[in-house]
């Protein structure tokens, strides 16, 4: 029975997420499988990657063979390198001590190499928020820049509105006194044109 190393989907629409598995190259994609080897979720950066290195080479040994795709998973997570050295140590070419060094020497090599990646991805991102950051900034200094001249264009029209408003305003404030001031005067005008003078006397009947 032929052999596929394979992925199979699953996850949601637009985030797919992967089964890596063993499954008979005559079934269906997402069928049956013979065996769950591990996940692959492209989704992050770096993929995150989860396999049986053991299982994975078991299989591989046994004739499985796997698709492009699994291929290049399985070459990034050092599987093909652990199966070549399996073969190495069936041969006799080296002992399994040995091959076990090379491989764990791979994979501290891989891990810097990643680890590497990561930091790079991180200070790129950091350098591009604050390259927002700054153009963000510099637009909102030339908005408060250009809004400057409109509000003291605004002031200075409003200006003699402001002071013509505040005259008759005065001016109204003012208006009563003087008009108590001409009611007081009349009413004394009255009087006085009323009033007999000091040296009249009153006409008195002689008999």
């Amino acid at each position: 029975m032929p052999v596929k190393i394979r992925l199979q989907r699953h996850g949601k629409k637009g985030k797919p997420f992967y089964w890596i598995v063993a499954a008979d190259a005559r079934s269906k994609r997402d069928g049956k499988y013979l065996e769950k080897l591990g996940t692959y979720n492209p989704n992050f950066n770096p993929a995150k990657i989860e396999i049986n290195v053991d299982g994975t080479v078991q299989w591989l040994q046994n004739g499985a063979q796997p698709t492009d795709t699994a291929k290049s998973i399985l070459s990034y997570k050092g599987i093909l390198l652990k199966n070549h050295l399996v073969g190495g140590v069936r041969k006799g070419a080296l002992t399994e001590e040995q091959a076990e060094a090379k491989f764990q020497a791979w994979i501290e090599d891989k891990s810097t190499k990643i680890d590497a990646k990561k930091s790079d991805l991180e200070k790129a991102v950091d350098a591009e928020k604050a390259k927002i950051f700054e153009a963000e900034k510099a637009a909102n200094e030339a908005r408060i820049a250009a809004a400057v001249p409109v509000v003291e264009e605004v002031i200075e029209e409003a200006a003699p509105i402001v002071e013509e408003a505040t005259t008759e305003e005065v001016v109204a404030e003012e208006a009563p006194a003087d008009e108590v001031v001409a009611e007081d005067a009349t009413t004394e005008e009255v009087v006085a044109e009323e009033a007999p003078a000091a040296d009249e006397a009153p006409a008195t009947d002689e008999k």
